[in-house]
Order: structure tokens, then sequence, then C-alpha cells
């Protein structure tokens, strides 16, 4: 499985630009800790594409629908399943790699980064700054579908400060945003 293969089946499986955005978004985020940790760049982006690919289809089968599919129809490595199965927190699974601690850390985490740009008068992630992100984490009003408690419980997991741990998530979606805005 590679990216462009990940790509094409989060793209034939997930309708709505939206979510499309979110796996993009965890992609990215992916990206830069698989760089920061010197890791297999390629695979955390292929987790971060196919994360929720079946959510919005078979939310009620949501992860094991699609690790099955993806077992059966694709080579999809074992450890990108392990880690799809325990970015869900109610399946139980445990977070025993980096790639899988990494992608329950960056998942709802990036829903904040994203909900914090677009309430911007221009909806530019680029335009987001760590304090102002902070204090939109702080009220639980604000993006109330982000899971709060497990934005904490992942940058714990991942040994690293939740303040840098939200730096770090935003640097990678305003790294991505601008390779968009200049490949036009």
């Amino acid at each position: 499985m590679n990216r462009e293969q990940a790509y094409a089946l989060m793209q034939e499986h997930t309708p709505s630009e939206s979510l499309r955005r979110h796996m993009l978004n965890v992609e990215a985020a992916m990206r830069w800790y698989a760089r920061h940790w010197n890791e297999d760049e390629d695979l955390y982006a292929v987790t971060g594409l196919l994360h929720d690919f079946d959510y919005e289809l078979r939310p009620e089968t949501h992860p094991q629908w699609g690790v099955d599919y993806l077992k059966t129809n694709t080579d999809t490595p074992e450890a990108v399943l392990d880690a799809i199965m325990g970015h869900a927190a109610y399946t139980n699974t445990p977070r025993t790699s980096l790639l899988s601690r990494t992608l329950f850390a960056v998942d709802e985490l990036t829903g904040l980064v994203q909900a914090a740009a677009l309430v911007r008068p221009d909806r530019d992630v680029r335009g987001v700054e760590l304090p102002s992100l902070k204090k939109r984490f702080k009220n639980r009003a604000f993006a109330g579908g982000v899971n709060r408690d497990e934005v904490v419980q992942g940058a714990e997991e991942l040994g690293v400060d939740l303040d840098q741990h939200m730096q770090n998530v935003l640097s990678a979606m305003q790294d991505m945003a601008q390779a968009e805005a200049a490949a036009g």
C-alpha cells in the first residue's frame, strides 16, 4: 500500500470533502512526526490517510469494517491496521507502537486546529497562532466534538508536552497549506 493507493481508496470511500480534509490534515501531522522521529514517512502518511476512510459510510462498524476491508483487499501492513484500530479508544486496542500512539495523538487535535482556522475571516490555517489555539482548546464549547481528554492523553502517550504537541500539529497543517498554496 503506497500513498497514491491509500489516497485513491480514501477518495472512493469518503464522499464528504470535510472528512477528506480531515484525513489529509492527519496525514500532514503524521508526516511531520515521522520526520521528527526519523520514522518511515510513507507508512505514517498511509496510516493518516486511511484511519477514517470507512467512517462516513459505515460509522456503526468503524474502524473494524475498514481494517477488515484492508486485510482482505490490500497489502496494508499490520502496523497500519493496528494503529487504525487503536485510534478509536472504544475498540480497547492497545497502542503499543509509536505509529499507533502518534495517530491517536494527532487525530482529535487536527480537528481543533481545522476548526480554529475555519472561524478566521480568511479561513486559513496559516494565520492560526498557538496562543489562540490554546485558548480555543480550553473553551469546551468551541469545536465541541473534539475530545480534549484524548488530546491530552495522546500527548502524554507520545511523551510530548501538550503545548509543544499543539505547535507540532499546527506547524504540520500550516506547512501543508503553504505547499498547497504554492502548488496553486
